[in-house]
């Protein structure tokens, strides 16, 4: 279990040597996470891993000099150590006009995390437990018709803590359990094999599905691979089915991230107040979301999270700031700042989701005609400057409005600047994703295959 107690006391006490010793400014991060996992493989545990770990970070700013060093070890000696190292870098670094912590008006006053619902107290699984879910989770999958064998079934459980302390007055962290479940399974063999994958990952017991369900998916996945071909050459409308769809509008997270607007590698420079989508969608981002992982009570420069419009009727509305690059853009900070333990914060969003469509996902595949459906992608090509976007993909193709054979090997490519203006979105988003995000029809992109 997690020592909220001990992340408070190491944070603090970095936080206080460090500005005696002559730091302007600090802040310091605790994480602790431990965690047990077990795999199984021909009805057979194959591997069994507990982890516990904790690890410190302090950044230190000397005017407008700043510097971050990080540890696993939180002995009192090393402590001082990483202080005495931060120091000595910052002095030595080039000089950031616009790092620099909160002003104390900026900060979370109210702190409310058991509203969250970030843990479970239902009694965790012993691993003699969770050894029995991944069996129940082969043999789901292996009873598929058309599946030769499963790569893996796993269960596990993880609790994590954070807590966040800085000398402007800022103090407070936050703890989360949570349950993961997964299956590889395999179809065909030699040349021909096929592989798909399905997997949870909830805060809830009673929000996971059951052992067999997870196994069932990833078997059916997997079986409806088999015999996949290339197909031809063209432009054709492509369904990114909701297993991908997610990056799309990640690809967009990414062009209006305050650092790479900053930098004016974005190809929405310039796009602020701009349409970006069709008009009928809209992105919304809810940091303070029940019951999922990616939730946060604030941000990791400890000003409050809040809900807020990204895209509205289809115009962006917002970049996505930290403190550092609201002042570059002079804006101030969304309250979107993500860090780690051996660097400074920058901008990143939780919980998206977008406007969900009329259609279910059948009707658009009958609205397609002829086109590709996409369920796996490998790779990437995005020029961050341009939009141009090519990845390897795999799926179905679709003639006539019905699912009429598996593809692989083939490349999607188009400019994100201009497809994403065309989407078309299902309606069958799965709410418990970080981005819950439908399956979405896009037209005309090139696809290489043959």
């Amino acid at each position: 279990m997690a020592n909220s107690e001990a992340l408070a006391d190491r944070t603090a006490f970095l936080v206080e040597e460090a500005c005696r010793r002559g730091a302007d400014a600090a802040d310091a991060l605790a994480l602790e996470e431990n965690s047990v996992g077990v795999s199984v493989l021909n009805g057979k545990l194959e591997h069994a891993e507990r982890s516990e770990g904790t690890e410190v970070g302090l950044r230190v700013l000397v005017g407008p000099r700043q510097a971050c060093v990080s540890s696993s070890d939180v002995r009192q000696r090393i402590l001082v150590e990483m202080v005495e190292k931060a120091l000595a870098m910052a002095r030595e670094s080039e000089p950031d006009p616009y790092a620099g912590l909160a002003s104390q008006d900026q900060l979370a006053t109210d702190v409310d995390v058991q509203s969250l619902e970030f843990f479970d107290a239902e009694k965790a699984p012993t691993p003699e437990e969770m050894e029995e879910a991944a069996l129940r989770t082969e043999a789901a999958a292996l009873r598929v018709e058309g599946v030769s064998k499963v790569e893996s079934a796993s269960s596990g459980i993880g609790d994590a803590s954070v807590h966040l302390h800085a000398s402007n007055g800022f103090s407070a962290g936050y703890r989360q359990n949570y349950r993961v479940a997964s299956c590889t399974a395999i179809s065909g063999s030699g040349l021909g094999m096929e592989i798909d994958y399905y997997g949870e990952s909830r805060i809830f017991a009673s929000d996971m599905s059951s052992p067999e369900e997870i196994g069932k998916i990833a078997g059916e996945r997997a079986a409806e691979r088999a015999g996949a071909r290339k197909p031809g050459t063209g432009a054709y409308p492509v369904l990114f089915d909701r297993r991908v769809s997610a990056s799309l509008i990640g690809h967009l997270m990414s062009a209006i991230n305050g650092g790479a607007v900053a930098r004016g590698s974005s190809w929405l420079l310039n796009s602020l107040g701009e349409q970006v989508l069709p008009i009928e969608l809209s992105v919304f981002e809810d940091p303070r979301r029940l019951r999922s992982g990616a939730s946060r009570p604030f941000d990791s420069e400890g000003l409050a999270t809040q809900a807020q419009t990204i895209v509205a009727s289809g115009e962006l509305k917002t970049w996505i700031l930290d403190l550092a690059t609201g002042r570059r853009l002079d804006m101030v900070s969304t309250g979107n700042a993500y860090r780690g333990t051996s660097s400074p914060p920058h901008p990143g969003v939780s919980n998206i989701a977008l406007t969900v469509g009329e259609k279910n996902r059948e009707e658009l595949i009958k609205d397609m005609g002829e086109g590709l459906i996409v369920t796996s992608m490998i790779g990437a090509t995005i020029n961050p400057t341009t939009g141009d976007y090519s990845r390897g993909a795999s799926g179905f193709w679709v003639e006539n409005g019905e699912v009429k054979y598996p593809v692989n090997e083939l490349t999607i490519a188009g400019n994100l600047k201009h497809f994403l203006k065309s989407l078309i979105p299902a309606n069958d988003p799965l709410p418990f994703k970080p981005y819950c995000v439908p399956s979405l029809l896009v037209e005309g992109l090139t696809i290489a295959g043959d």
